[in-house]
C-alpha cells in the first residue's frame, strides 16, 4: 500500500534530519540539555498539530478526568523518556546504524506481547523472525574483533533503549485507546511529553542557536512528520487487517539507511552494514507477515 510506504519513508527521514538539526542549530554530540529541548519543541508542535487537526475534525479534546493521568504517564514515557535516549543515541552514532538499531523495537514488542496477550503467542515463524533480526544487529556492531565490536552504550546503547521503552510504552498506550480516540490520545501524550522535554531541557541549561529559515523548516517538517505518518498510519489500522498493514515496518530502516546515505553522505555501502540492513528486514517480515490480533 502506497499510505503505508509513505509512512515508512517520513519516519525514515527522521534519522537523516535530526543529524542534520543537530549541525543547523550547533548541537554538540554531550549537550543532551539542548538535545532534549529540540526533541522537545518537535514533539510539542507535533501534539499541538493533531490537536488542532482533531478540533477541526469536530473531535472532543477534552479527556475524560479518568484518562489524564493514563495519558500523561503515557507522554513521560513514550515521547519524554523514550525521545531523550533516542536523541542521545543518534549524537553518538550514524543516521545508518541508528535506523537498523532501533528497528529492535519491533522484536521487543513481539517478545513482550508473548507474555502479556493470550492470543499473541510466540509462533515458530516469530522465534526465527526474531533471531534472524537480532543476528543483523549483531551484524551492524561487527568490529575488529567479538571482543572489540562497533558498539558504544551512549550511541548505539541508547538507541536500543529507547526501543525498548517504545515498546514497554505501546502497549500502555494500546490499552488506553481502548477507551478513547487514538489521535487525540497522542495529540495529548505528545504535547505532554514534548513540554516536559522542553521543561527540563531549558531547566538544565539546554540553548538552541542557529535559527534561520532553513532550521525552522526543518524543524517543521519533523513536527510535520511526526504527526502525519501517526495519523495515516492509525488510519490505516483502522480500514485494514493489521497483517497487511505491519508488515511495511520493514521499510523504516531500509529508508532510514538510503536517506542516510543520500543527505548525511554516510558509507552504508559496507558489507557489514548491508548484511545488517538485510537480515533485520528479513527478521521484521518474518515476525510480522502473520495477522496480529494483538499488540501492534
Amino acid at each position: 500500500m502506497l499510505l503505508a510506504s509513505f509512512c515508512c519513508l517520513l519516519w525514515g527521514s527522521a534519522y537523516p534530519a535530526i543529524k542534520q538539526g543537530y549541525s543547523l542549530f550547533a548541537i554538540a554530540s554531550h549537550d543532551v540539555p539542548a538535545q532534549m529541548l529540540f526533541a522537545g519543541l518537535r514533539f510539542t508542535l507535533a501534539g499541538l498539530m493533531l490537536l488542532v487537526a482533531s478540533a477541526l475534525l469536530g473531535w472532543k479534546l477534552l479527556l475524560p478526568g479518568k484518562e489524564w493521568l493514563p495519558v500523561s504517564v503515557l507522554g513521560l514515557t513514550q515521547t519524554a523518556l523514550q525521545y531523550v535516549f533516542f536523541y542521545i543515541g543518534i549524537a553518538f552514532a550514524t543516521g545508518a546504524k541508528s535506523s537498523i538499531m532501533n528497528a529492535t523495537g519491533t522484536f521487543f514488542s513481539v517478545i513482550l506481547a508473548h507474555f502479556i496477550y493470550q492470543n499473541d503467542r510466540l509462533s515458530n515463524r516469530r522465534i526465527v523472525g526474531c533471531a534472524v533480526g537480532f543476528g543483523g544487529v549483531a551484524a551492524a556492531n561487527y568490529g575488529p574483533s567479538i571482543f572489540q565490536p562497533d558498539f558504544t552504550l551512549a550511541g548505539e546503547g541508547s538507541i536500543v533503549l529507547a526501543a525498548f521503552i517504545l515498546s514497554i510504552a505501546m502497549i500502555y498506550g494500546k490499552m488506553i485507546s481502548q477507551r478513547i480516540n487514538v489521535i487525540v490520545m497522542t495529540g495529548w501524550q505528545m504535547t505532554i511529553g514534548g513540554l516536559t522535554l522542553c521543561l527540563v531541557g531549558f531547566w538544565a541549561g539546554g540553548q538552541l542557536h542557529g535559527f534561520t529559515p532553513v532550521s525552522v523548516a526543518l524543524l517543521g517538517y519533523m513536527a510535520l512528520l511526526s504527526s502525519l505518518a501517526f495519523g495515516l498510519w492509525s488510519t490505516l489500522l483502522k480500514h485494514n487487517p493489521v497483517g497487511r498493514v505491519v508488515i511495511y515496518n520493514f521499510l523504516v530502516p531500509v529508508f532510514g539507511v538510503a536517506l542516510s546515505a543520500l543527505f548525511l553522505h554516510e558509507a552504508v555501502f559496507a558489507l557489514k552494514n548491508l548484511v545488517a540492513l538485510v537480515l533485520v528486514c528479513a527478521g521484521i517480515w518474518l515476525v510480522t507477515a502473520e495477522k496480529r490480533s494483538g499488540l501492534l
